[in-house]
């Protein structure tokens, strides 16, 4: 999976793309990230990449030109194909979600755009965008953290880059689903216990459970992805049993 990330802070990036799992795949060559300072390709000397708004207001707006610049010299290089998704990061986006991050993960190469300052020139948003996203409703300072939010997720996706696949299977979203509770080593901590179905070496039991309280989860905390998930009649009928108290 290859990146291409148009900033004015490219240094953000130093930190999370070096450590964990991202940082392991980016050593591997499995995933790719190309920080391009957009700065360097503004039409003056100074590298003026904003100005004040047509019709005044607040603040500053990034410029269309070196933006547009940069994405024509990464296609002119052959570094991105002209179908390559250009994503601009942005509040205004639709709201970045597991099945937006396996969009962009089968796509193979994504561009990148932080936007800074009050945004960015609606020339960009209307002419070399392909796609808005937003990491949720509210305001960052600017499109970076959002970006490696995207990458993080989609990096996941990649073929290789988390060891067991069936834990990116598992995920919670990844199944329509949250997932359910886990517990681990000391079984008895403080007095609070792990459930004895986990320690009883019965699989099929356990998988039961397990799926019953992932519908719990869902049910109180997201009901809303409930009307999308995939559901047997089985999950209908615990669901009701559920919402009955069960």
């Amino acid at each position: 999976m290859r990146f291409h990330v148009l900033t004015l802070f490219p240094s953000m990036f130093d930190g999370p793309l070096s450590e964990g799992v991202i940082g392991r795949a980016v050593s591997s060559g499995l995933v790719s990230v190309d920080l391009c300072d957009f700065r360097r390709f503004a039409a003056d000397r100074r590298g003026t990449v904003d100005d004040y708004p047509f019709g005044g207001g607040p603040g500053m707006i990034l410029k269309p030109e070196p933006i547009f610049a940069a994405v024509d010299d990464l296609r002119g290089r052959g570094e991105v194909e002209p179908s390559a998704p250009v994503v601009l990061l942005t509040p205004q986006g639709e709201r970045f979600d597991q099945s937006i991050a396996s969009e962009l993960a089968a796509a193979g190469a994504a561009v990148l755009v932080c936007g800074r300052y009050e945004g960015v020139d609606e020339r960009v948003r209307s002419h070399l965008a392909t796609r808005e996203l937003s990491v949720g409703d509210y305001v960052l300072s600017g499109g970076e953290l959002a970006a490696l939010v995207v990458i993080d997720a989609v990096s996941r996706l990649v073929p290789g880059v988390v060891g067991d696949a069936g834990a990116v299977e598992d995920d919670s979203h990844s199944t329509g689903l949250l997932q359910h509770p886990h517990y681990t080593r000391p079984a008895s901590f403080r007095g609070l216990e792990a459930p004895e179905v986990l320690l009883s070496g019965d699989h099929a039991r356990i998988e039961r459970w397990r799926r019953r309280e992932s519908l719990r989860r869902t049910l109180e905390r997201r009901p809303d992805m409930l009307g999308a998930a995939p559901l047997s009649d089985e999950d209908r009928r615990t669901l009701d049993d559920l919402a009955c108290g069960g």
